[in-house]
């Protein structure tokens, strides 16, 4: 729902929003293969290639109410927000539509 959201709102940028395909259950095999390709553990959900005044893009980690960030996300966001990305956690489709809103005020 946010992406499709982000894409009618923005449809200059709509592919700049994508999904990162971490998560999710797979057969030993597949997962080998996923690994071997580069997919890491902890990457956020969401990744937006869109630099702002202040950093160079927007990883966005989904989460329901009650969820919480695995070490492994613990360590990736340290990691980006080093190296000059915003990273937020969202609950909901609102706070995400607050986000991609208040990250844009300083690009659009």
């Amino acid at each position: 729902m946010c992406v499709a959201w982000f894409r009618l709102q923005y449809p200059r940028y709509a592919l700049l929003l994508v999904a990162n395909a971490n998560g999710g259950k797979r057969s030993p095999i597949e997962a080998a293969i996923m690994k071997g390709e580069g997919v890491t553990a902890g990457v956020a959900d969401l990744t937006l290639y869109l630099p702002n005044s202040e950093h160079h893009g927007l990883c966005i980690e989904m989460k329901t109410a009650k969820g919480r960030q695995s070490d492994h996300q613990k360590i990736w966001q340290k990691l980006v927000q080093g190296a000059g990305y915003r990273y937020e956690v969202c609950r909901s489709l609102e706070e995400f539509q607050r986000l991609i809103r208040d990250y844009l005020k300083n690009f659009l």
